[in-house]
């Protein structure tokens, strides 16, 4: 996304801004990432300018939700394709290749040229964030946006839905991949208790302590991760928190001004809404990877050979930490 006119008044990160309505202008060159001018924009935004040539509105949601009412002009995407369920290291929800992601958005009629505008249907809001990051991943975080409110704040605003599904014309992505979005096992391995390295599980806290066993994982957390709860993020409508809210949970998480903020949770989803969440916080240092652990799934053998994991009650477990990203 190109350059946006704003007057702001700021007071600290965190702290309530007052902000004129955006104007976007050209989207900017494939390659840069969001911000909080950029990441998210009001249903009167929207409304403005769904019809605007550039803009493709996605929505998550499969396309029996989809006909019953959507967002005049939006286009359906499953949320099966911004991931591979089996990947080709077996673990699960790993990201696909870049040719492959590049088809799947163009089929939705997503150009380099795009603004693009993804909402989610219902109260869920890590779906979306799960389609968020392939695209940041892809360069086209820039340019890409989440409706603050998804669905039900539009339609708690009483504005119009449409049941329609229009003739999408297919665009052509030409992707120029970032390099600090995905981070592996040899990066987390080689942080934890970093100074200057925020390690932050997004699991529920019943995880992260190890009082419930996931599922073909082991008990606890990542040496000195930090635990925030993904549903924490956002509130009772799925709708993202306020910064200042935010900006305390990643506080009581352990992350300081200027980390390199590391997230995790079981296979993804969760651990996005963490990681699109500290985007929009900022908790980005030039020249630093901003990055989401990438596979603490399969293999316990190899992961942290033989290092310890957390749990509450009992700190000394021995082999490898079980987590997929």
């Amino acid at each position: 996304m190109g350059k946006i006119t704003t007057a702001v008044f700021t007071f600290l990160l965190g702290i309530a801004t007052f902000v004129v309505a955006p104007v976007f202008a050209a989207p900017a060159p494939c390659g840069g990432h969001g911000d909080k001018n950029t990441m998210l924009v009001s249903s009167s935004w929207l409304a403005d300018h769904f019809n605007d040539p550039n803009v493709v509105v996605i929505v998550v949601q499969d396309r029996d939700g989809f006909a019953k009412a959507h967002i005049p002009g939006a286009v359906s995407m499953d949320f099966m394709d911004s991931h591979l369920m089996t990947g080709p290291t077996g673990l699960t929800m790993e990201l696909p290749p870049m040719s492959q992601l590049a088809e799947t958005f163009g089929k939705l009629g997503v150009t380099n040229n795009s603004h693009i505008i993804l909402y989610q249907a219902g109260e869920s809001f890590t779906a979306t964030a799960r389609v968020y990051l392939p695209l940041d991943a892809m360069g086209l975080g820039a340019q890409t946006s989440v409706l603050d409110g998804g669905f039900l704040q539009w339609t708690k605003e009483g504005r119009a839905v449409s049941t329609e599904f229009r003739n999408v014309t297919p665009g052509v992505v030409a992707p120029c991949p970032k390099n600090d979005v995905i981070t592996d096992i040899s990066y987390v391995s080689a942080n934890m208790h970093h100074p200057g390295i925020a390690i932050v599980d997004a699991r529920l806290a019943e995880f992260y302590s190890g009082a419930t066993q996931p599922e073909k994982q082991r008990l606890g957390h990542i040496p000195g991760a930090g635990n925030l709860p993904y549903p924490t993020l956002t509130d009772s409508t799925g709708r993202l928190k306020s910064r200042e809210e935010l900006a305390e949970l990643f506080r009581n998480a352990g992350v300081k001004p200027g980390d390199h903020v590391v997230v995790y949770c079981h296979i993804g989803q969760q651990a996005s809404a963490a990681y699109f969440a500290a985007r929009y916080l900022g908790y980005v240092r030039p020249g630093v990877k901003f990055d989401m652990v990438d596979r603490f799934g399969a293999r316990q053998e190899v992961i942290y050979r033989g290092r310890p994991v957390h749990r509450d009650a009992e700190r000394d477990l021995p082999a490898a930490f079980d987590c997929s990203a």
